[in-house]
């Protein structure tokens, strides 16, 4: 097993410390869990941050309009990117973080229509240049497979490290080592989440994409630092700052949320699955309440405000056919 090199600080472990707390702090708010619009919210964010990172100028308005199935006037490959970083998202709990056949598969979702060599390792040298300045040459195409399977070796077989510093090891190291064609950076992004993901389930709710895009200008210096001096430290140190700041926003707008939900409607919310229709009488039924106008005054209309429920018939609200989706 060959260890990329860096060293864990203190103020890696601290930070790791802080995330460990707040993800304990997060989990104490179950509404969090029970709202599939925020999830699909993150996902929206998540996309629009990693693919701005990568100068795709689509609004977040647009990118919800692209996933949402509506038409959008901008460049169609912005709006390829966009389709294909969706449905990799969705996707995240279908991959195994640890395997090296997942990447090439992500990266072909990724890179789908848009690089004729999705889903392969790249067979030219590639470099980042500033007025034809060499600034970063990475490693030769001819040992891009073999890194790979050492990174992916260490992943798995290293018990010491971290999950959470383990998952900002992948990140840096994919984008030094610069894999593909195109997409790297995207789906060095995307990979993290995975890991995260695989580790704590709550990182499905966390757009950490939306604040490296915050901090853009300092991601690719600690990039560029972390090149010179031949390890990972100071992107690692970076990253965590980031999951924290985001698990810290996170906690905030969870406690604003939960002082502004009801009882009524948190009940409301726990006897309704996601995505499956329930008309007013079977949410009665569910509910132990005889009175439709208690329903709609103290369940309904409020979780319909919060956006935490919708209409299946919106254009017609009174309709005897109207069902709400959770």
């Amino acid at each position: 097993m060959i260890k990329p090199p860096f060293t864990i600080s203190n103020k890696m472990l601290s930070l790791s410390i802080s995330i460990t707390e707040k993800i304990t702090s997060i989990n104490q708010y179950q509404s969090l869990k029970r709202m599939p619009i925020l999830r699909r919210n993150t996902r929206i964010k998540s996309v629009h941050a990693s693919l701005a990172i990568e100068a795709n100028l689509l609004s977040i308005d647009e990118v919800r309009d692209v996933i949402s199935g509506k038409a959008v006037l901008g460049p169609k490959q912005e709006i390829q990117e966009v389709k294909n970083a969706y449905k990799a998202y969705e996707m995240i709990k279908t991959f195994e973080g640890y395997q090296e056949e997942d990447l090439l598969k992500a990266h072909k979702v990724l890179m789908d229509l848009i690089d004729d060599n999705a889903g392969n390792y790249r067979k030219k040298g590639v470099g980042v240049f500033k007025k034809d300045i060499p600034i970063f040459i990475a490693p030769p195409e001819g040992i891009v497979p073999q890194l790979m399977k050492n990174l992916f070796e260490w992943l798995r077989k290293d018990q010491d490290t971290p999950i959470l510093i383990k998952s900002c090891i992948f990140h840096y190291e994919l984008v030094f080592i610069h894999p593909f064609m195109d997409g790297n950076g995207r789906t060095a992004r995307l990979w993290q989440n995975i890991l995260l993901t695989k580790w704590n389930p709550i990182f499905e709710y966390i757009p950490i994409e939306s604040q490296i895009q915050k901090y853009q200008d300092e991601y690719y210096s600690v990039i560029d630092m972390s090149n010179k001096e031949g390890k990972s430290d100071r992107f690692i140190e970076f990253m965590l700052k980031i999951i924290d700041e985001t698990l810290s926003e996170i906690n905030l707008n969870l406690k604003k949320d939960t002082r502004n939900i009801s009882d009524q409607v948190s009940r409301l919310l726990d006897i309704m699955d996601p995505d499956i229709p329930l008309s007013a009488n079977e949410i009665m039924a569910r509910l132990g309440i005889k009175s439709k106008e208690t329903l709609r005054a103290s369940y309904l209309n409020p979780a319909l405000e919060n956006g935490l429920i919708k209409m299946t018939i919106p254009d017609k609200p009174k309709s005897k056919n109207q069902k709400y989706i959770k």
